[in-house]
Formats: C-alpha cells, sequence, structure tokens
C-alpha cells in the first residue's frame, strides 16, 4: 500500500443552503435558459466552455459536472487537463474552439483593459469578440455568448450556496 492509499481525505463541506428547494421557479428557469443556451452548439464546444469558465470562477462543482458530462460527450482527458493553459496548448484545440475559450474567458473575467474606449466602448476587447465572429455565424454567436452567461450564473449560485462537488452522475441534470 502507498502513502497515499493510508491518507485520509479531508472531510466533504456542507452546502450553505439549498437554494434550488427554496427558489424552485429559479432553478426551472435556469435550466430552461440552459437548454436554449446549448441550441445549435456542438456538445464537446459547450462543456469546454462551461469547464474554462468555471475553472476561472473556482466552482469545483461545475467543474466536476462539466468534466464528467465532456468525457461523457466523448472529449479527451488530454484536452480537459490542458484547458486551464490553454495559451500554452493552443495546438490541442481548433480554431473554432480556441476562438470559444478566449471569449469565454473575456466574458467571464470582464477586465477588458484598463480603460473602455480602448477597446472599441465594451470590457470584452474588439479582437476577442472578432475573432469568435469569424468563427461563428450571428444565430451560433448569440447561442454561445448566452451558453457563457448561463454558466457564469450557475457558477456564482454553487459558489455562493457552497454546492458540493463529486456526486454528479453524467445526465443527472439534463
Amino acid at each position: 500500500m502507498s502513502n497515499q492509499e493510508n491518507a485520509e481525505y479531508a472531510p466533504e463541506h456542507t452546502p450553505r443552503l439549498a437554494w434550488a428547494q427554496h427558489a424552485p421557479e429559479v432553478y426551472k428557469a435556469m435550466v430552461r435558459l440552459d437548454g436554449a443556451a446549448r441550441k445549435g452548439l456542438d456538445a464537446k464546444l459547450f462543456e469546454l466552455v462551461k469547464i474554462r469558465a468555471s475553472q476561472l470562477n473556482h466552482c469545483a462543482y461545475c467543474l466536476d459536472m462539466h468534466t464528467k458530462d465532456a468525457l461523457a460527450a466523448g472529449e479527451s482527458i488530454a484536452r480537459i487537463v490542458q484547458l486551464s493553459a490553454w495559451e500554452e496548448s493552443k495546438h490541442f484545440y481548433t480554431e473554432q474552439e480556441l476562438a470559444a475559450i478566449e471569449l469565454t474567458e473575456a466574458v467571464t473575467v470582464l477586465n477588458g483593459g484598463t480603460s473602455r474606449t480602448k477597446s472599441g466602448g465594451g470590457f470584452v476587447p474588439d479582437e476577442v469578440y472578432e475573432r469568435a465572429a469569424k468563427h461563428f455565424d450571428e444565430v451560433q454567436l448569440t447561442q454561445l455568448i448566452a451558453s457563457i452567461i448561463v454558466i457564469n450564473s450557475w457558477n456564482r449560485f454553487a459558489v455562493t450556496t457552497r454546492m458540493v462537488p463529486g456526486h454528479y452522475t453524467p445526465g443527472q441534470h439534463g
């Protein structure tokens, strides 16, 4: 037996609030919004976006869920692992995926520079938006933006209420 096999893991934390039980209509609306946002997007791309936003937001619950869903959709372990260092691992992804990942970061972090006027008036830099617009038609781009916004909302619910990762089964919520 190795030391790791003898190691005792830290106990799970306790969730702060079962928000879906206390606000079921909000939860149901989020599920509907999530389903509407994913329409027309490739399943693997959709999960990469969700994983990257969840990494940036430090949402362990969503990371657990979306890495499992990505694997179930046929995504490779290598691409999931490399996602946190995508800028140094660009050769793992298509140009379209890179544009989506970069847009995910820009929308999630909303720090497009020190001056709003530098990038044309918004926090998502024009060059990032334009790169995404080259790889997605207007409908797909709208769906992608919606997907990014939805996962950021899910992340905020999960992080704020301290949802516990590790118990999700792929397809469990959809």
